[in-house]
């Protein structure tokens, strides 16, 4: 059984860098939303939902081969998280959710306004549009990562035990 692990939250509280690191050391490929979005806007569309879409469809291709995924999106919104239910649900992958969180505002801000996107040309919220932009309150089983006050280290390792052993770990065909 694959395994699809989603990083997800508000931008600038550390999901690229440790979704990044994770996929590193598992081996495993790692999918971002903001690569794809960018590269749809760069080709004059404006991206809506089909960032989302073609994720949704590139995770499902390599689950349904059996390699394990990660990935880096905001997920926003209920509707975008049942959807990677979905996605592993239709490929008889396991899923771990996990809500990546800076519960330092100050330390949120300062990320905000130093981070490094790593993507030429892709316009970065400020903090005025992070605190403006819609963000359901997650309502599923699902882990929260709190990046604030420790290091990347500590976050990796986390999540590492988190897929090792994943206590709200939900399996799809209906054996949930």
């Amino acid at each position: 059984m694959s395994t699809l692990v989603v990083l997800a939250g508000l931008p600038a509280t550390g999901k690229t860098t440790v979704a990044r690191e994770v996929a590193s050391r598992l081996q495993w490929p790692y999918l971002r939303l903001d690569t794809i979005e960018h590269r749809i806007t760069t080709a004059g569309i404006v991206p809506g939902t089909v960032g989302y879409s073609v994720l949704y469809a590139l995770a499902a291709d390599q689950l349904a081969v059996g390699v394990p995924v990660v990935v880096d999106s905001v997920s926003p919104v209920a509707a975008s998280r049942d959807a990677w239910r979905k996605v592993a649900s239709e490929t008889g992958a396991e899923i771990v959710l996990i809500e990546v969180a800076c519960s330092d505002v100050d330390e949120h801000r300062r990320r905000v306004r130093t981070r490094d996107v790593g993507i030429p040309g892709l316009a970065v919220p400020t903090w005025a549009d992070i605190q403006d932009r819609d963000y359901e309150p997650w309502t599923s089983p699902h882990h929260v990562l709190d990046t604030a006050g420790q290091s990347v280290e500590e976050s990796v390792e986390q999540v590492l035990r988190w897929i090792d052993v994943n206590p709200v770990r939900e399996f799809s065909k209906g054996t949930r």
